[in-house]
């Protein structure tokens, strides 16, 4: 983006940070699409195409767009309404956010221009090779080797390897490098056990290519496995086993004060002796530093619960209840949850008391455990260390 006043060509690197909502040259049009479908206060100011010089503050509110003209005076100051008048940009929208003056709406929420999000992508992988250097996790691209696709993840391609003589799975993203998968691989580098899928390392060098080595997982996700097999060759002592590995890594994550808010079977998966660990980090976070991306990330309503849907609460306890729709899947062998129920309504039928049919042939002790995960007081579920402790007393049931 080149601005189209001298001033703001001149603008230093650490100015163009303050405005992460400076759009260059785009139309009205692209600029209601961007808009379109946001929240109240959702604003960016572009560049004016009627008026060189002059900005225009484009802001969303009651499923409109709303486009003001930014005057640029001769004093190189600029203004709305020519009462209010400010040195800088960076000052009128400070103005705007504390009070709406006139605006349809205080400003709320920026929508961050291509080029600021490009700056902050290169940033963040020069950052994040420091850091992963610094753990010992970075990988040499000389000692990768990269064979067939084995499936598709959230980036792009996943890829089995050989890494120093050991196999592992390779995610491969080109053209496009995201925060987000640096980020699910710095998250990573964090845990330690055996029930959560390992990170081997992390490829990253000049050529910009973004390789994530993880623990090679022989058996694949648990919902092939289960639908590829069915009851008749997967008994319940199996059943109760998986539930329990994932139980268990769990537990450990809830003793970091982690939450996974994504847990689900497709997310599940099964190594060589069928050892059930967790997967797919991406929207993991920490207790201790919660995020407030709830607005910007999408989240498996099916599997999610209700405080977190509705007001973005969540917690080892909203991990409960997603373990208790796991555990539905579980014993059903990898049916999709809520039957018959558009997905529109799975909120609705819940607050009014609505809880999904027992699986055929599921013990009880099983039901009832599922029960307790999807009660709609978070304080009232379970903790994953007193599941696992239930689901050791199930199996033991079942070798005794």
């Amino acid at each position: 983006m080149v601005p189209s006043n001298s001033n703001e060509m001149l603008m230093s690197t650490s100015t163009r940070l303050q405005m992460p909502w400076l759009h260059g040259k785009i139309s009205r049009e692209k600029t209601e699409k961007i808009l379109a479908n946001t929240s109240d206060g959702t604003f960016l100011i572009r560049e004016s195409t009627n008026y060189p010089g002059d900005y225009t503050l484009c802001l969303s509110y009651n499923k409109k767009v709303e486009h003001y003209r930014i005057h640029l005076l001769e004093n190189n100051h600029y203004t709305c309404d020519h009462e209010a008048i400010f040195p800088n940009l960076v000052q009128l929208v400070a103005h705007y956010k504390r009070d709406a003056d006139g605006l349809c709406h205080e400003l709320v929420s920026p929508v961050i221009s291509d080029d600021m999000k490009a700056h902050l992508e290169n940033s963040n992988i020069d950052t994040k090779i420091t850091e992963f250097r610094k753990a010992g996790i970075l990988v040499n691209r000389k000692d990768l080797v990269i064979g067939d696709v084995i499936g598709k993840g959230e980036f792009g391609d996943v890829y089995c390897g050989i890494y120093l003589g050991q196999k592992v799975a390779v995610k491969s993203l080109k053209n496009g490098i995201t925060s987000d998968l640096l980020a699910e691989a710095k998250f990573m580098s964090q845990l330690n056990n055996i029930h959560l899928v390992a990170l081997i390392g992390v490829v990253m060098d000049d050529t910009r290519e973004v390789n994530i080595l993880t623990e090679f997982m022989a058996n694949g996700n648990l919902v092939d496995y289960l639908r590829s097999r069915g009851r008749y060759q997967v008994d319940k002592r199996q059943l109760i086993s998986i539930a329990l590995n994932v139980a268990e890594g769990m537990r450990y994550m809830e003793s970091q004060r982690l939450v996974h808010r994504d847990l689900a079977a497709r997310n599940i998966l099964l190594d060589e002796n069928y050892c059930a660990k967790i997967s797919d980090f991406g929207l993991a976070q920490s207790m201790d530093k919660p995020t407030t991306d709830c607005a910007s990330k999408v989240f498996p309503v099916k599997w999610t619960s209700v405080e977190a849907l509705r007001h973005g609460k969540f917690s080892n306890k909203s991990d409960v209840w997603s373990f208790g729709i796991l555990l539905w899947e579980i014993f059903s062998f990898g049916r999709v949850p809520y039957p018959r129920i558009p997905i529109q309504d799975v909120v609705r039928h819940i607050e009014q008391g609505y809880r999904m049919e027992n699986p055929e042939g599921c013990p009880q002790s099983i039901n009832a455990l599922m029960a307790e995960t999807w009660n709609l007081d978070p304080a009232c579920r379970p903790t994953f260390a007193q599941i696992c402790v239930q689901l050791r007393r199930n199996l033991q049931n079942y070798i005794s």
